[in-house]
């Protein structure tokens, strides 16, 4: 094994927390039978509003590209062990959280943390779709297939914008 340290521990705290988020986001996407392109392109958008989020808060946007960022948000968001991409992936099959969470035995916390970066998504106004839809998943009972088609429908400006660091 082999340690990397940080001098950012905002950053490695915000990429950590809000990448179980974005697993469960994959999960419901994977869940959805929607294949490997989106699951690539849910994982890097998320990361996006991941960097977004955690440089409103200043932290440094270079952490959320090591191994504490990305390294961490690929592993939780592909991986068969992870709590939080198999809850998507229940939600993406159309099962209904409190059943989800009536069977588990151990806490995927991307069900509480989307609460969290939902609210901070809003008091930074911070565009962050795939957080706002997740949320409304979760807490709003939207189906995945009409969060799918609000996603889709974002208007967008250029992959970096809002941003700090990398604009």
């Amino acid at each position: 094994m082999k340690v990397f340290t940080s001098t950012d521990p905002l950053g490695v705290e915000i990429g950590g927390a809000l990448k179980n988020v974005i697993a469960i986001a994959t999960g419901i996407c994977d869940g959805m039978q929607l294949g490997y392109n989106p699951r690539a392109a849910l994982i890097t958008r998320g990361l996006v509003e991941i960097t977004r989020i955690g440089t409103a808060q200043g932290a440094r946007p270079e952490t959320f590209s090591g191994l504490s960022g990305m390294g961490d948000l690929v592993l939780t968001c592909t991986g068969d062990l992870s709590r939080n991409r198999n809850v998507g992936i229940q939600l993406g099959q159309g099962q209904k959280l409190s059943d989800i969470t009536k069977n588990m035995k151990m806490v995927a916390e991307g069900i509480l943390t989307v609460k969290s970066a939902f609210a901070l998504k809003n008091k930074f106004n911070i565009q962050a779709a795939i957080i706002e839809e997740t949320y409304r998943v979760i807490y709003e009972d939207k189906p995945p297939q009409n969060a799918l088609k609000d996603l889709m429908s974002v208007e967008i400006d250029t992959e970096f914008s809002g941003v700090r660091g990398l604009e």
